[in-house]
């Protein structure tokens, strides 16, 4: 786990705002088991509903993907729109979020700070061959392991002012990642109890 900058104003956390929680990183960094993980253990206290941001691809931009061609901001933009749709539906029926969204481009994880929802990012890390191993063994996944090095190099490292996100290394047992961030996301909660 690596702290990158200090979260939101402690006097921010107190308010009513929902949580959303947003787990990030390259295809196989293993957003989708730790955000599903995740919003399963928090619906036993509060409201969560965990989101996929890859639901929200068209079919067009999957084959895309399945053909190893990488995605460009046109064809990313309605996927942003689709997932901010999403987002504004779940904040209407009072739902806090947890979702798994690559967040490559920081004018993307920008998209979703200005949405009335507090958020904490969560970025999973590792070098390029733990995670083309990983993608090699995941099965029924339209994203292929040869488009990783587009990911890696489209990745956007955060910057100075995005004092939401928090970094963690993901070379060992999902089982260690996971309970690092149920530990980060639990401080957040337990600061407004």
């Amino acid at each position: 786990m690596n702290k990158v900058f200090n979260k939101q104003n402690p006097s921010d956390l107190i308010s009513s705002r929902l949580k959303l929680f947003i787990i990030m990183g390259v295809s196989g960094s293993g957003k989708t088991v730790i955000g599903k993980r995740l919003a399963m253990e928090l619906n036993q206290k509060t409201d969560f509903e965990f989101i996929d941001a890859d639901d929200f691809h068209s079919s067009k931009a999957k084959q895309q993907m399945a053909a190893n061609l990488p995605l460009d901001d046109t064809m990313r933009k309605p996927w942003i729109e689709a997932i901010i749709n999403k987002l504004n539906e779940l904040n209407s029926q009072n739902k806090n979020g947890v979702l798994a969204f690559s967040g490559l481009k920081q004018k993307h994880r920008e998209c979703f700070r200005v949405l009335n929802f507090h958020c904490y990012y969560y970025y999973l890390f590792s070098d390029i061959k733990t995670i083309r191993s990983r993608l090699n063994a995941r099965e029924n996944h339209f994203f292929s392991a040869e488009l990783l090095a587009s990911q890696f190099k489209a990745m956007e490292e955060v910057a100075s002012d995005e004092n939401d996100v928090t970094k963690f290394d993901v070379s060992s047992v999902f089982d260690v990642v996971y309970k690092q961030v149920l530990t980060c996301v639990q401080l957040v909660l337990n600061k407004e109890e």
